[in-house]
Order: C-alpha cells, then structure tokens, then sequence
C-alpha cells in the first residue's frame, strides 16, 4: 500500500473500503502506524470475528494517536455507528427505556479494516449476541477479570487465574485465558446459553466470594481501591448484560501495542508471564495456536424456533415454484460424458408421502470436499463443505450453496471423468433420511439426520443447523453447525450388533506438563505416548465397535481390529460387554508408530479401498485401559471407571490376551527419567504418567494423566534478526534461521525469541555486527518476518530445541540453546525426517525422507 495520505481503495473479503494516511504514527513509542494496525487486523481477522460476531461494538478511538506514557492521547468512547461508515457495515439497534443505539456488528474481517481506518484500536464487547430477531440471546459466556490491585501484578493474576480454573473445572466448565493487554488476566467459560444475564452474574459473584473466602490473602471480590492493595480483585461484574469486556485479540490503546491475547495453562503457570504486543500475537496466530477456537461464533442469529412461516419463495433455492431447478445442473454437464444422473426434464415436486432423504458424499475433485445435500421440493438443495460436516457442537464449518442437484444424485458413487465439471472421484460418505425443522429460504436450515449405521455421522442421529453467512466472503457462503441440543440418544440405530456410539463414554484426557508436574507423594505409572488415533472399543454380540475421541464411528475404517472380539482370556465370558481404552496406530518399516501412514486409512469411503489398505497399511490397537469388562458369571458388565488405575490395568491383562493386531504394551514403574529415556531409545513421541490411584473420569482433561514429551533439538544458521520491544528495545529481539534442504539450498525455518540471556544477547549483537547485509539471503522469508528485518550472511550456526513444526513447515516454539562453532552453514540438515514424520508434522521443504 502506498502511504499517500490521500488514500486508496482496498478490496477487503469483497468489501471495497478507502483508506487513507497509511503512514500515520499511532503508536509514538514503538513507531508502530496505521498501515501496521491493518495489516495486524488482517492477520488475526479470521481468530478474531468469531469472538465478535453479532456482539454490539462499543469503540474506543485515539484519531491522533494514543501518545506516550507520559502524555496519553485524547481518546474518544463510541457507542452508535458514525454516520460515515461504509453501508455495508453489518448492525443492530439495542433499545433502552430512553433512547436506542445502533451498534455495527464485528461479522466479516471488513468491518475490522474500516475500524483500522477510523483508528478504533479497543473493540468491546458484552457476553452476549444478538438473536436473528434482533433481540439479545441469553450469555454464551462468563467472564471473570482478575485485576490486580496496587503492590500486585500479573504472577498474582496467573496465581488467581489458576484456582479460578480449579473452581470452573468443578462446575464443568472449561476455561480459557487472555492477558487482558493491560494488567489483569480475563478468563472465559463457554456456556450453552439457556441461563439469563442476571444468573450468570450471581453464579460469577459466588464464585469470586468463594475464592475471597478461601484465598483471603489473595483475592477480593470487593470493588473497593481499599480492600484491594496487595490482592487481586476478581470482577464478575463483567457478565451484567450491559457491561462489556475488550475483545480478545483486540489491540490495545496502551503506549505499547499490546493485545488482549488467549494465553495457554502451560503460559499462565510460567513464571516469566507477561502482556504480549501485536507482532508477537500475529506470529502465534499465523503459526496456527488458537487457544480460544472453541469458544467461537457457533449458533450465529439467534433461533426462531420451530414453525415459523417464513420458508420458501417461489423460483428460489429450495423454494416451489414451477421454474426448472435444475436448468443450472444440465447446463455444467454433458450427459454424454459424465456418469452423473443428468435428467432432461424438470424435477417433480416430491414425494410428500415419505421422509426427505440426504445424502453427504466424499467428493476428491481438484480440491477435497465434502457435499451435503439435503431433499427440499424436489431436488437436492446442495452445500460444498470443504471441511466435512462437524461432529463437534464446538466447530463451525464454512458450507458453500452449490447449484441444486436431481435426487438420484443420492445414490451416486464413481468417477466423473477429466475435463468435466468437478472432475474425480465421489463416494457416499453417509445418506439416509432426515427430519426437517424449519426451512427459512436463504436464511437458515435445521433438520435432524438419520444416517446409516456404518455412515460417516457415527450411526446417531445429528441435528444440523445452516445459517447462511454473506458477510464471510458472499450470498453463497453458509455455516453449518452441529447444534448443542442433540436428540435422545436412545433413537441412536446401531452398528450391527455391536455398540452405538452414543452408548460409549468419552476418552479421557492428558494434560501437557514436565516432570517436575508430578507430585512426588504420589505413585505413578509411565505408559509409553503412542503416535496415532485414540479409540474406544466396544464388543457387543462378537462384533467391535470403535469410537473416535470426537464421537465419530471409525469400525468400518478397521476390519482388522475385529479380532478383538475373540481375544478374551477366559473361556466362558470372552469380552462380550467389554469397554476398552486404546490408541490405533500404524507401523513403518522400523516397527514405530506413523502417524502419515496412519492418515492414509482415515479418509477411506468405499469397502474395496479399505479392505485394500487392511492389507497394504495394517493398523493395530495398543490397549492400555479397561472401562468395562464382563462378570465372571455372567449378567451385566462390571463397571470400572471408578476403580484405581492400577487395578484396571491388572484386570485389563486378565481378561485380554494379545493377537495380532491388539496388543498390550507394559507400563513403566519407578524413575520418571528412565522411563523418558525408554520412550527417547524406541523413537516414541515421550510417556504419559499416570497416578497409579486415580480413577478414570470420561471427557475430563485432568492431571491424573500427565503427557510429557520429548524435546528436538535442530542446528539453524542464522541468516537475520530483528529489533527488540520493552526491555529489548535497541537490540535483538528474535533470530531469523534457515535449514539447508537435501538440495543444499537454504530455507526459512522461522523466528527464535526466547532462551537468550542478557550475556547472550550481546555477544549475538556483537557477532551479527560484523555480518549485516543490505538483502536477504534467502527468497522464502514471510512479509510478517521481512517487514522490520536486518539480514546477515549466513555464516553462523546455533542450536534450538523446539516443539515440532507447525502447518508450514516452520519450527515451533524455538528456543535458543547456543552456538555451534564445530559445525559449518553447509553441514547444516534437518535432523532425521522421521522425528517429524513421528509427530504428524509435514517434513520441511528438502528435507531427506
């Protein structure tokens, strides 16, 4: 962008916006302008509207900018929407007994850019969104702000925000943390919204008395300055319904550019926790970390409910007109060349004497999707779902209307041949009938389907909602959204005889930690940290039945594991009733666990192809939990989730015996080092501790269960740096690295922030010095890291451990281990592709395989 003050148009998602003054200072301090608060609001758009969406705005402006700490800029509170904002500006109008205000809504990344534009840095926003009739929906979360008083800061924040945690985890709920970008930290709980404004606050009121009571010492709930010096106040005021909280990722109108950023638990509980800055945020979000994704935009507008009248319109999509709904079909297909069902006539209008039926079918064309297709007026009313249909009430997913298609495209498999529209291969990934709820033309679809037993879906019943969202990029573009009122599981057709999927309960989780996270009073096993799928199985009636962590029925994908049915020690019971804890894995040549390999039989449809990959690509079953096993004399299973770890493990190798595909790996008693060492000689991806007393609890992330992984370590050679913030400003801040490929040609490997000490640091800068250069050596460094870089020749090598690779192939949370004068820039290599390859991480370009 040019910074000519007079400005320019922009495309934004479609919107057409002027934005002028690019060069604009914002930030004196950090030099930071307008052109870098777009380009940020760009970068974290897609993080950041799902959090806003259909939630009131309220503005905080610095037109001048917002000074420095010494002299704040003037800053100006909006509420109602400028007369001056684009008409294309999203909005809503929340009435009061006095007046009304009219709020724009943050529901496309446009309205982000327009906000840069008008330099309205702080977004705000209530706890609440609107409903599709314009009234505000029940909360759909609850905020606590912990804000440390005078003499304490944010350690005592992240020591509050930690009990707060223990206290929500109690009440079921999950939360999430943001260093507020100022001083505090905000936690946010997800909530299913059946619960008003008013008993949200009283339960958050509870809530801070409750840690007042026990934590005296640490925390107040009161809002008097007096009671607060030295103590954290825990604001549930947040969750009153006319009250608002900074957006997270929203910047913030500090002297530096902080951000209101979602933090992880492992962050919180560091001691070195601090506010980060924007190009620190925009890095995290650009390298795919996310902490808040499961508290997005889900439902969007509200819900009207069953019944309403406004359905279809003549002519339209899924309307009953007398047009042809299938004149767009013909025109994109030449009956003579393509298998596809392409009738001459015009549909009929249905057949209102048997339920409407759906088909989702598996479409390899150019690019993979899923298309979901539901019977309305006699066509298929059609949707691209490029991500496959949710099976998670937490997920959204961008479905795209498509032209309506002829029923008999429901019972379509085969190979549309090249050339021809939508070329390639197409599998029914599940299809059966469905209940419709409300059909609202071009606004908003909920039906109830019923699949197949073996289906995609999972053999259960799922309630979907489609609502149509042209503010993400067009007319076209819907959400499709697994509602989180589900039917009676009950209704659930099983697999066979075996186990439905809602029957079976959900796997516990691990939580991330260190050694030191183990608490020494208690005993603990170590299980080697297998690299696959979780699963649990079932056998029922001499058949398995296996449930991924999501809920997904993954039985057909496996034939081979039905072995286990037949594995049971003793002679009279087998394991019929039996409910086990497992991981599906494959086996490379060296007998490790790999993951790629294991992603070649998870998105098999046909019978053929996977009996095909049994063969080639066997999996097997690692067990290593029991959470159900039959009485020795018969009649109903013994439950055994609330029994001692170490008891189920004993009962576990009683009843199974091994086979050649289910296995029973030993645990590891003793040394928690020895048994890291273990899994670091075998090639594994680290242990799980687990207390050898601890009770299984399904669906609970606890630290009864302790994943600790191995560290990796990569030598880089250092090819830039670039300036630091805070208490680096003048110096270095980060180190820019590179790999050599197989081919010898360097690559960018990403950012190095951390790990430095002050000794460190200057000896880097004395050494860079000598080195700097005008150019880059290197051709694929991103704009985000090329925008502020000073480039050297690559000449010096260093070390890093890291935590793996993220989705473009740039290391993970590098951390700074040293120099390494015994090695030359050319001897630089990505260390053995297999330990990515171990962690389902895409080898970086060129590196050996």
């Amino acid at each position: 962008m040019s910074p000519r003050s007079s400005g320019q148009i922009v495309e934004v998602a479609g919107r057409q916006l002027r934005v002028t003054n690019l060069d604009k200072v914002l930030f004196p301090e950090t030099g930071t302008t307008k052109a870098d608060v777009l380009g940020y609001l760009a970068g974290v758009a897609h993080v950041l509207v799902p959090q806003a969406a259909w939630r009131p705005a309220t503005r905080k402006r610095w037109v001048d900018g917002v000074g420095t700490a010494d002299a704040p800029g003037q800053v100006f509170f909006r509420k109602d929407l400028e007369d001056s904002a684009p008409d294309w500006v999203p909005r809503a109008t929340l009435r009061h007994k006095n007046h009304a205000n009219v709020y724009p809504l943050v529901n496309e990344p446009a309205v982000l850019a327009w906000f840069g534009q008008v330099a309205a840095l702080e977004i705000h926003v209530p706890q609440w969104r609107f409903g599709a009739d314009g009234s505000p929906r029940h909360p759909d979360r609850m905020v606590l702000d912990l804000d440390p008083g005078e003499g304490a800061g944010l350690a005592e924040c992240a020591e509050t925000a930690l009990l707060c945690r223990e206290l929500l985890a109690d009440m079921g709920l999950d939360a999430v943390p943001v260093t507020s970008g100022s001083k505090g930290i905000h936690l946010y709980a997800a909530l299913d919204g059946t619960h008003t404004t008013e008993q949200v606050s009283e339960v958050a009121h509870e809530l801070a008395r409750a840690l007042e009571a026990d934590h005296p010492e640490l925390v107040v709930s009161s809002m008097k300055k007096s009671s607060r010096v030295g103590k954290v106040l825990v604001d549930w005021s947040q969750n009153n319904g006319n009250k608002t909280t900074v957006c997270p990722y929203s910047l913030r109108g500090r002297a530096h550019p902080t951000v209101a950023a979602p933090r992880t638990w492992d962050e919180i509980r560091d001691p070195g926790l601090r506010q980060l800055e924007y190009g620190e945020v925009l890095r995290r979000v650009e390298d795919g970390l996310d902490p808040l994704a499961a508290q997005g935009w889900t439902d969007g507008p509200g819900d009207d409910g069953p019944g309403d009248d406004d359905d279809a319109r003549d002519g339209g999509p899924g309307g009953s007109g007398t047009v042809d709904r299938l004149a767009r079909y013909r025109t994109m297909r030449d009956a003579a060349k393509t298998p596809e069902p392409v009738p001459a006539e015009p549909p009929p209008t249905g057949d209102e004497g048997r339920p409407p039926t759906f088909v989702v079918q598996e479409h390899h064309a150019r690019r993979l999707h899923w298309d979901f297709r539901l019977e309305h007026s006699g066509v298929l009313v059609s949707w691209a779902v490029p991500k496959g249909p949710p099976l998670d009430p937490d997920e959204n997913r961008l479905a795209v209307m498509t032209e309506d298609h002829p029923l008999d495209y429901g019972r379509f498999e085969g190979t549309i041949p090249r050339g021809e529209y939508g070329a390639g291969e197409v599998g029914i990934w599940d299809a059966g009938t469905y209940e419709l709820e409300k059909w609202r033309e071009g606004k908003e679809v909920i039906a109830v389907l019923h699949g197949r037993p073996d289906g995609g879906l999972g053999g259960v019943p799922r309630r979907y909602a489609l609502i149509n969202a042209p503010g993400m990029g067009g007319e076209k573009n819907w959400l499709i959204h697994l509602m989180k009122h589900q039917p009676d599981p009950a209704d659930a057709p099983r697999n066979g005889d075996g186990a439905s999927a809602a029957e079976l309960p959900e796997p516990m989780l691990a939580t991330a930690g260190d050694p030191e996270d183990l608490d020494p009073e208690s005993e603990w096993a170590y299980e080697m940290k297998w690299d696959g799928v979780r699963a649990i199985a079932a056998v029922r009636g001499g058949k398995v039945s296996l449930v991924s962590r999501n809920g997904k029925d993954m039985t057909r994908l496996y034939p081979e594991l039905q072995e286990l049915a037949g594995l049971g020690a003793g002679p009279e019971t087998g394991l019929d009733g039996a409910v086990l804890d497992g991981e599906i894995v494959a086996l490379n040549a060296a007998h490790r666990p790999d993951f790629p390999l294991l992603q070649s039989r998870l998105k098999l449809t046909t019978e053929r192809e996977i009996a095909a990959a049994a063969r080639e690509v066997p999996v097997h079953l690692m067990l290593f939990d029991a959470l159900r096993l039959p009485s020795a004399g018969g009649g109903e299973p013994r439950a055994l989730m609330r029994t001692p770890y170490a008891q189920r493990r004993r009962e576990l190798f009683s009843a199974v015996v091994p086979g050649e595909h289910v296995h029973l790996p030993e645990a590891q008693a003793g040394d928690v080092d020895d048994a890291i060492e273990s899994s670091r000689e075998l090639g594994l991806e680290g242990v799980v501790a687990k207390k050898a007393g601890g009770v299984y609890l399904p669906g609970r992330r606890t630290r009864g269960w302790i994943k600790l992984k191995n560290d990796s370590h990569q030598e880089v050679v250092v090819v830039g740096w670039r300036p630091g913030n805070g208490g680096r400003a003048g110096g270095v801040g980060s180190l820019l690295v590179a790999v050599n490929g197989a081919d010898g040609v360097l690559g960018y490997a990403g950012r190095v922030g951390t790990g430095f000490s002050d000794t460190d640091l200057a000896d880097i800068a004395s050494r860079l010095r000598r080195l700097g250069r005008k150019t880059p050596p290197l051709a694929d460094v991103p704009a985000a890291d090329r925008r502020d870089a000073v480039w050297v020749s690559p000449r010096l090598v260093g070390e890093v451990r890291h935590a793996g690779l993220t989705g473009g192939g740039r290391l993970r949370h590098a951390v700074w281990r040293g120099w390494r004068p015994d090695k030359e820039p050319d001897d630089v290599r990505w260390e053995d592709a297999g330990n990515f390859a171990k962690r389902g991480r895409r080898p970086p370009r060129g590196a050996p395989r």
